[in-house]
């Protein structure tokens, strides 16, 4: 008889600390964005107030990564592809919004092995946000 293993893994919203980090990755992210003339392309995209899109950020990715669904709770399905087709997204504003979260990841300190994990993922996800 093979006996279960019923301990459960830890999610990336523990491994990256939970809330407390999550939220300070995205409010680091939004600053690099906000404050890097480099980034303008995609800074432009974004409302003059970024408080919106800090909490929908966060909220998606505390499901995307384990934690708390918070997004889907409060407006359902992500639909990210359907969400930004208002938006040009070339491999510029890709590779933008790419370098923005690196810069952020690396801010808060994240082990190598887990910006590795979660840049590829990124990268999945932000090339599949390109519509022209």
């Amino acid at each position: 008889m093979i006996e279960e293993n019923t301990e459960k893994l830890p999610s990336i919203y523990e491994d990256i600390g939970g809330e407390k980090i999550l939220n300070e990755l995205v409010n680091i992210f939004y600053d690099i964005m906000d404050k890097n003339p480099e980034f303008e392309i995609i800074r432009k995209m974004h409302p003059e107030n970024l408080d919106t899109s800090k909490e929908k950020l966060f909220m998606f990715l505390s499901g995307w990564m384990g934690g708390p669904a918070l997004y889907i709770n409060k407006y359902g399905h992500p639909r990210l592809r359907a969400r930004h087709l208002p938006f040009v997204i070339t491999e510029i504003e890709r590779d933008q919004w790419l370098k923005c979260m690196y810069e952020a990841m690396n801010s808060i300190k994240l082990s190598h092995e887990l910006k590795v994990e979660l840049m590829r993922s990124f990268y999945q996800i932000a090339d599949f946000m390109r519509n022209k």
